[in-house]
């Protein structure tokens, strides 16, 4: 089990690396922009689970595997780069028609819950670069030799923490979707934001393992 020192610690760490900029954050940030704080909110919590399945395969080193094996960390690192890209591109694709309708007006309530959770774990499994730092953060909360609890504990606070920051950037970056959907502003904001997608998932393809 772990101590209440050792659980503070870990939260921290993982909100702190959960602050960088990347794909999970920009992902929580166009949703929770374009749909709302539920939108946000749900893309958080896919990305809890992806945090949650990434802690518990790193204790029984199964994320191990795959960053000492070239081919499968390549595999990963392509198709995540393309999912980002997807996103991106579909972004973009937005920005240019630039034919906005208001939800009030066309009846939609955007993207479900159910999508949102998707684009968010998905993002997130499909991020070798989570598969090194668990390598590096989980031994250190490890005992040598751990209990299925002791496992499942640790990987619980990994995914709460998660949730945690992520959820809080939802909801105030949703505080603001008024002003986001504007039209003007919209489109600037899926031009951007799929411009850094795409450029990151191209970052991500052609970075060396």
């Amino acid at each position: 089990m772990l101590s209440t020192a050792q659980i503070l610690t870990l939260a921290g760490v993982i909100v702190l690396g959960s602050m960088t900029p990347g794909p999970d954050f920009l992902v929580v940030v166009r949703n929770s922009a374009v749909s709302g704080r539920r939108a946000g909110i749900a893309t958080a919590a896919g990305i809890a689970a992806g945090v949650f399945v990434w802690s518990l395969v790193t204790a029984v080193g199964i994320a191990g595997l795959l960053a000492a094996s070239a081919m499968a960390y390549t595999v990963v690192k392509l198709v995540g780069a393309l999912y980002l890209a997807y996103l991106g591109i579909r972004a973009l694709l937005a920005a240019r028609r630039g034919d906005y309708v208001p939800e009030a007006k066309s009846g939609s309530a955007g993207p479900s819950a159910a999508v949102t959770f998707r684009q968010g774990l998905l993002t997130n499994l499909l991020n070798p670069k989570c598969a090194v730092f668990f390598i590096a953060l989980v031994p250190q909360f490890l005992p040598a030799d751990p209990t299925a609890i002791g496992t499942l504990e640790l990987a619980v606070v990994c995914a709460v923490a998660s949730i945690a920051w992520f959820a809080t950037l939802a909801v105030g970056v949703g505080a603001l979707r008024h002003v986001f959907t504007r039209q003007r502003v919209r489109r600037a904001l899926d031009a951007a934001m799929g411009t850094l997608m795409v450029g990151l998932g191209i970052r991500i393809a052609v970075q060396s393992n």
